[in-house]
């Protein structure tokens, strides 16, 4: 039997299962992410800006784009209790530190290499930010200096801390997750985790559990106190790029260049809806307080479509009648 909450979140997305695309970069998109309070999304783009919505009742109200980055903004993400701050990194050996209220830089932290992915710790004292050359920065993020440097022998593809801020997880290229202390940064633990390279990871927002999606087109979902995996969800066929879990926990999505996004019912890793999409996606993001997805396409065959602004993000779980 299908549980009360799949039923009901059935349901509500039978009613709002809308989707709604908003101007916000002239390249693709590479990024999305909500800030704390669910007011603000912010995007990336390989055309080298950040730009930032407000969330007004159904819509997204672009407020600002912001200019600076000499290359690709390939990820960002928001401080994880302070929603007026968010930080970006680019391709240009840079990582920004940006202030909504005052619409400025506020930091220019120069790093060794080309930046590819980024994430603030859960207590907000420190960016840690993964380059080309698998080497992760930790930073600062009152005094934006380097507090340590970590070279890899492996490649990193997506970094995150669990949300209790005493381990540093990383996804490599030979399918592991590795765990190290924090802040000693001294080897836990590596899981093999997938047959072929482990591209990304999520933790979820109760911290019971954390997601990682690989090139074998399977995402696992794993137990955060005793490591292990508890079930896997396999209905993509593509490489698995991007991952979220809703602000309850109980979702995940899922997606790659498969022309849907896959939300799933965590417990049961039953199919809970698809989203259908004209092109491969990069990123996906629940909104912190509402079943509200975020979400970000390549643009359409590769083309530039005239008809179609190329860097759009996207809304889905709108109103039908909205």
């Amino acid at each position: 039997m299908a549980s009360q909450y799949y039923q009901d979140m059935q349901e509500s997305f039978r009613n709002n299962n809308k989707s709604r695309e908003f101007p916000a970069h002239s390249a693709k998109v590479h990024s999305v992410a909500w800030s704390c309070d669910g007011r603000r999304l912010a995007s990336g783009s390989f055309d080298k800006t950040a730009s930032v919505f407000v969330l007004e009742k159904d819509r997204l109200v672009k407020e600002n784009n912001y200019r600076g980055h000499g290359d690709s903004v390939d990820q960002l993400c928001w401080h994880p209790t302070n929603p007026d701050l968010f930080v970006t990194a680019s391709g240009d050996k840079t990582i920004r530190i940006w202030d909504v209220r005052t619409t400025k830089c506020i930091a220019t932290v120069n790093t060794k290499g080309e930046n590819i992915n980024i994430c603030w710790s859960p207590d907000g004292q420190t960016i840690a930010v993964g380059n080309k050359d698998d080497v992760v920065t930790f930073i600062d993020a009152k005094t934006h200096r380097s507090r340590a440097e970590e070279q890899f022998k492996f490649e990193v593809n997506e970094i995150s801390w669990n949300n209790d801020n005493d381990m540093f997880f990383l996804t490599n290229g030979n399918g592991c997750i590795n765990i190290l202390s924090y802040p000693e940064l001294k080897p836990i633990q590596s899981i093999n985790a997938h047959p072929s390279n482990c591209i990304c990871i999520k933790f979820d927002p109760t911290g019971k559990y954390f997601a990682t999606g690989s090139a074998d087109a399977l995402v696992s979902l794993w137990d955060v106190e005793e490591l292990v995996c508890v079930r896997c969800f396999s209905r993509l066929d593509w490489p698995v790029r991007t991952l979220s879990f809703s602000h309850d926990g109980k979702m995940l999505a899922s997606a790659s260049e498969d022309h849907f996004i896959d939300i799933a019912e965590v417990e049961t890793g039953e199919k809970l809806w698809e989203v259908q999409c004209e092109s491969p996606t990069f990123t996906v993001a629940w909104h912190p307080k509402r079943p509200l997805l975020a979400y970000a396409c390549d643009d359409k065959d590769g083309k530039y479509d005239s008809n179609r602004e190329a860097g759009t993000v996207k809304l889905f779980g709108l109103p039908n009648d909205s």
